[in-house]
């Protein structure tokens, strides 16, 4: 019993320990997030019915608009360089992008406060936020307002859908490698086509999943594209650099560039649904919790 106590006290005393470092880490990186915003934020966006504002980073193309528009999404790290660099890169090709920080100024390199960022990011808040977003982008007279898609990576990809199912004036969705949601009686308020991108080799999200997702699509009549990226983890489409190096993310990314060019020339084909209409995106702790794993011991702890 004396050397069972003392088992016992000794791994009390380290878990202790390991939740005191991971507080003070956490209470540090809360510390820091001023900083990292204002390092990836070029433009604050007026919140809509006494919701505050929106900070985001806006890439603009060269040439005269107006432009396609892209709302791109971040990943469950929240808004960073990694998101930055990769709307630098779309607007190369000739689209007004905006990157908006949808954690109301939290943002992380941590996964344990990533995962509490999405826990208690609320789905009315979200599109609260991105409302004011396309709101924002249809003043602007340099974006096309009925050439506005959203795009999104992890949480982000899940938040484009949503987001789609929420405002009918969406352009076109892409998903990539969101959970996705997968009953036709809902996907059939989507205002436009989809692309899905998935890794086949993503734990987070089984391709069960992603191939009901492309039978709900059909089942709803929602014109789409799915591929599966085979042997490719979650979040395999890292930033700039990674992705002009070629490869399968470079594929994914020419993939995306595609879809948007050919359903921005189409957009007057869209469906058009109750502007009243609204969706709010139910939490999946069980996805999170594969995409914890995923992340820090899984095949996408190397991509980041």
């Amino acid at each position: 019993m004396r050397l069972l106590r003392r088992i016992l006290t000794w791994i009390g005393i380290v878990l202790g320990v390991f939740v005191l470092a991971l507080v003070g880490l956490v209470a540090l990186d809360y510390a820091r997030d001023n900083g990292r915003l204002n390092a990836v934020t070029n433009t604050t966006i007026p919140g809509l019915g006494g919701n505050p504002d929106v900070r985001a980073y806006v890439a603009r193309p060269q040439g005269q608009g107006p432009y396609p528009t892209v709302i791109m999404i971040h990943e469950f790290f929240g808004l960073n360089e990694d998101i930055v660099s990769k709307a630098d890169l779309l607007a190369e090709s000739g689209y007004l992008v905006i990157a908006p920080d949808t954690f109301r100024g939290s943002t992380t390199s941590l996964i344990p406060r990533a995962i509490y960022q999405v826990i208690t990011a609320k789905p009315e808040e979200i599109n609260a936020d991105l409302d004011a977003v396309f709101a924002w982008l249809e003043s602007q007279p340099e974006v096309d307002p009925n050439r506005i898609a959203v795009l999104g990576f992890c949480y982000g990809g899940r938040s484009s859908l949503a987001y789609s199912l929420h405002n009918d004036r969406i352009a076109a969705t892409v998903v990539f490698y969101g959970s996705p949601e997968t009953d036709p009686g809902i996907l059939a308020a989507l205002p436009g086509p989809v692309l899905g991108i998935f890794g086949g080799a993503d734990a987070s999200i089984p391709l069960k999943d992603v191939n009901d997702f492309e039978k709900g699509l059909e089942a709803a009549g929602i014109p789409h594209q799915i591929s599966i990226y085979e042997g490719q983890p979650h979040a395999f489409v890292r930033g700039a650099e990674a992705i002009k190096a070629g490869g399968a993310q470079g594929e994914a990314w020419n993939e995306m560039l595609k879809f948007l060019d050919a359903n921005f020339r189409q957009v007057s084909s869209r469906n058009r649904f109750d502007e009243n209409q609204s969706y709010l995106a139910p939490f999946d702790i069980a996805y999170y919790l594969r995409l914890v794993f995923e992340h820090a011991f899984g095949s996408a702890h190397n991509t980041h």
